[in-house]
């Protein structure tokens, strides 16, 4: 497999790096500008809403104008700005509506540089993949941690102020790394009267059988996390498992994720072709919620929590791979922003669902998430598979 492009490890390790950093603090951040924990939830749920909406915006409009890179770049000089006017402002209002402004900006980054790195590892017709993706995207995972871990051992000596400002100064980075990484290149030639039009752009994506498919395989599966990160720690303190021991669960998780995605993705995915290998996550899913449901064993929560590296990284490694083979260059910014929506949209709404589950049939309703995983199952199998030059079949 060829070199991974250092250009790439670095825009994802920055991007990944400055979420890492303020991502877990925001809502100190936000508690220490005067917002009520009722305000904090406002923001944060209408940041989602204006996230649905501005991330396929800014995606269509890369696919429309051919410069994928600028407005990648644009997004992250934005959120960069607005983070340091965030840190200046020092009325409620103006906190809670640069806050919205930031959430908005936000939006496109993560989705943009997939579509220019999954592009840029697409095979030559008749050959292998230029590069793995899952390299760039472990190393994102990695720099989050780090990230996190850092901030954390900042916050001893300085104020919440200082991640903030963390934030911003990798995000300009990494708005300044987006011109070292290749140009999505789609050019003109081949586009369609259809694919230049807004609307009938997202009409061709959506027409797509194996974009369709992806969609629901991955708002099914992506979305059965909703009560894991909604309840999974209140339902461990129940149990009476310690700050400590849920700290060591999460951390197996995201050392899976990582794993999955330096390792053992990719060859799982070359493997079982991208529909074996979402279908393997769905039955991952399966036996993570069924085990969650059933018992608070911290041996057990042990050996079911690096299924996160299936649940999440390996459905994610598949998706990029399907949307790489099958989506035209013309909308693969336009096709990467639906997937993120498609996958958040679902996951805000499971987390609503969620809440009315436990505060009824407590942690039975992580039952209800597994079977959200099962039906993914058939879903995930009839995906067509994919060549080793990473080209579908002609009847895709």
């Amino acid at each position: 497999m060829p070199a991974i492009p250092l250009a790439f490890v670095a825009l994802y390790a920055l991007l990944y790096a400055s979420f890492g950093v303020s991502s877990p603090f925001m809502p100190r951040f936000f508690e220490s500008r005067g917002l009520s924990p009722e305000r904090i939830g406002l923001l944060f749920g209408l940041g989602t809403g204006i996230r649905l909406l501005s991330g396929p915006l800014a995606g269509r409009i890369a696919d429309l104008s051919g410069m994928v890179r600028a407005v990648l770049a644009l997004s992250m000089l934005a959120g960069a700005s607005v983070a340091v006017a965030l840190v200046r402002a020092d009325r409620m209002w103006a906190v809670i509506a640069i806050g919205l402004v930031h959430a908005a900006v936000l939006a496109p980054t993560t989705t943009l540089a997939d579509a220019l790195a999954v592009a840029a590892a697409r095979p030559r017709r008749g050959g292998r993949a230029r590069f793995e993706y899952g390299g760039v995207r472990g190393a994102a995972s990695a720099a989050f941690v780090a990230g996190s871990i850092v901030a954390g051992q900042v916050l001893r000596v300085a104020t919440l102020d200082v991640v903030v400002r963390m934030h911003a100064a990798l995000l300009a980075c990494a708005g300044v790394a987006v011109r070292y990484v290749p140009p999505l290149d789609a050019g003109r030639a081949g586009e369609t009267p259809e694919e230049r039009s807004p609307i009938g752009g997202v009409a061709a994506l959506l027409r797509l059988a194996a974009y369709r498919r992806l969609l629901v395989v991955a708002a099914l599966v992506l979305g059965s996390h909703a009560m894991h990160d909604a309840f999974a720690m209140v339902r461990w303190n129940a149990a009476g498992i310690g700050p400590g021991a849920a700290s060591l669960l999460w951390s197996e998780s995201v050392s899976a994720e990582v794993v999955m995605f330096l390792v053992l993705g990719p060859r799982l995915v070359a493997r079982l072709a991208p529909g074996g290998a979402m279908a393997v996550a769905a039955l991952a899913g399966v036996v993570r919620w069924s085990v969650m449901a059933s018992t608070t064993s911290l041996a057990a929560l042990a050996l079911v929590q690096p299924l996160h590296g299936f649940t999440f990284a390996l459905l994610h490694l598949a998706c990029m791979r399907t949307i790489g083979a099958t989506v035209s260059r013309h909308l693969a910014a336009t096709a990467q922003s639906l997937y993120a929506v498609a996958a958040t949209a679902v996951t805000g709404s499971l987390t609503v669902v969620s809440g009315v589950l436990y505060a009824r049939v407590g942690a039975r309703g992580f039952l209800a998430m597994a079977c959200l995983c099962a039906l993914a199952v058939p879903l995930a199998s009839r995906l067509p598979a994919i060549r080793e030059d990473g080209t579908p079949p002609a009847d895709a």
